[in-house]
């Protein structure tokens, strides 16, 4: 069923023809150097994705390159190879994910003075993860598109709040969700916020609860995202994978209700600051976008002018 999450690149990148033959196993560009001015990029993609695949990610990297000259791009590359890599992105513990992450970047020279860093889907929250976890090279503008920050509760396209079958399905979901096998093994199962039992998501979700200071309240987090210069959190306004889509902007469900969305100014996660949301926003460094379209599904010129041009040059 989670196989629906994998990003939606194919559109994007081909009305733009922005989809080269970059080497499959290609994890960063290997040409030249980086202006001082400009800042390198990493990228992180989603669930069923990998860091090179031409249609997508690799076409984006390509695209970034092109229109930033002399970027140095840095696709994180998780797996040995794409069939490995797209396994990952459903199968790997999502700590550990962040470790080889946080791993890749410190040892590649050429971030070691800093980098904008984009996550796509879920890469969002595990970008996140490695801002609060491994400040050094620092990010300084962290672009998340289509981010999961508060979880799902919800199976991806499902075809409205009336179908009986799609409930069902979901509940099985929720029943095993946090089962210590599934939560160790499967992705999705890691952001998983049930709000009918969030007693069992705080103490059994291995890594949402973790990064969003849900548990015992780790002030390295919090100190660690506040070095942030911009932290940009982008929602699909008709998005039918991310549910609900305003975990995109940190809103969520309350307790015992998944109708209501309550905005992220209104949480205890912002209201006591448990991660810094509070403090980037009141410096005016947390900021909320949102463009038309499905999960992922945006143009190139939007990104150009609302992100490229505010955040990446």
């Amino acid at each position: 069923m989670w196989a629906l999450l994998a990003p939606c690149f194919a559109a994007l990148s081909c009305s733009a023809n922005t989809a080269g033959n970059d080497e499959a196993n290609s994890e960063s560009a290997d040409d030249g150097t980086t202006p001082s001015q400009t800042l390198p990029i990493v990228l992180w993609h989603g669930l069923g994705d990998s860091c090179c695949n031409p249609l997508s990610i690799g076409g984006f990297k390509k695209f970034l390159e092109e229109s930033i000259p002399g970027v140095y791009v840095n696709s994180l590359k998780i797996g040995s190879n794409m069939i490995e890599e797209i396994g990952d992105s459903y199968f790997m513990n999502c700590n550990e994910q962040v470790q080889k992450a946080c791993d890749i970047i410190t040892n590649d020279t050429k971030l070691a003075g800093g980098y904008n860093a984009i996550g796509f889907s879920q890469g969002g929250q595990f970008v996140r993860a490695v801002a609060q976890r491994c400040p050094q090279p620092p990010i300084k503008n962290l672009i998340s598109l289509g981010g999961q920050h508060q979880g799902v509760f919800g199976l991806p396209r499902c075809p409205g709040e009336n179908s009986t079958l799609c409930e069902y399905a979901r509940k099985l979901l929720n029943i095993g969700a946090y089962w210590d096998a599934v939560q160790d093994h499967l992705v999705p199962a890691q952001y998983w916020h049930d709000p009918y039992d969030r007693s069992t998501y705080i103490a059994k979700s291995l890594f949402l609860a973790d990064i969003n200071n849900e548990r015992v309240k780790n002030e390295t987090y919090k100190d660690n995202l506040l070095k942030l210069k911009n932290l940009v959190l982008v929602m699909f306004e008709n998005d039918t994978v991310v549910d609900p889509k305003a975990s995109s902007w940190f809103d969520y469900y309350p307790e015992n209700d998944d109708k209501t969305i309550v905005p992220l100014r209104q949480q205890k996660i912002y209201t006591e600051d448990w991660i810094g949301l509070k403090a980037l926003d009141q410096s005016n460094r947390l900021h909320f976008l949102a463009t038309p379209g499905d999960h992922l599904q945006f143009t190139l010129e939007w990104f150009t002018e609302n992100i490229l041009k505010q955040y990446l040059l």
